[in-house]
């Protein structure tokens, strides 16, 4: 598996780059937002986190600027049915992470579905698969942040594990 690539860019587009790691050109398909973020242009030295897929077509290489991105990319394709890679670069593109999880942790699936690619249904799925599990990292990333104590972090995540929603658990150990 392939999971980060650093070296040169040689060929950039918005929805892919050529990247040069030692003398091998790595094709690697990337969201808008990694785009954006690294300001990707030929020459450009680059550090990215991928992902390998597989599928009966082939494999394609898919690049993130941060290992958030690559982590919401995989909760799309792992957890929502009918969610593939195409469309989880497309959600990435068109949404920055953290407003991603807003919109899931509230369920928003209007905010969700003005995405390109993504109708109503395919909102609905993505707000019912991901809201514990984005809630779950939200409390990791929280904690980690300093931003709730590591007691109060551990009671969320234990009541998380017992079937609360994230929202519930966060209310109940703020109480």
């Amino acid at each position: 598996m392939i999971a980060r690539l650093r070296g040169k860019v040689i060929e950039a587009y918005p929805n892919r780059l050529v990247v040069d790691v030692h003398g091998v050109g790595y094709e690697v398909f990337i969201p808008l937002s990694t785009f954006d973020r690294l300001h990707a242009a030929e020459g450009l030295d680059v550090d990215l986190r991928t992902h390998l897929h597989f599928s009966q077509l082939g494999q394609k290489l898919f690049g993130f600027a941060s290992e958030e991105e690559r982590d919401v990319f995989l909760l799309l394709i792992d957890r929502v049915s009918g969610v593939g890679p195409t469309m989880a670069v497309s959600v990435l593109s068109g949404m920055n992470v953290n407003d991603f999880k807003k919109c899931v942790v509230a369920g928003d699936v209007v905010g969700l579905s003005k995405l390109k690619g993504v109708g109503k249904k395919t909102a609905e799925r993505i707000v019912l698969e991901l809201k514990d599990k984005v809630g779950v990292t939200e409390t990791w990333q929280d904690a980690a942040a300093g931003q709730v104590s590591a007691g109060a972090a551990d009671a969320e995540l234990a009541l998380i594990a017992l079937g609360y929603k994230q929202v519930d658990a966060r209310k109940a150990v703020r109480k």
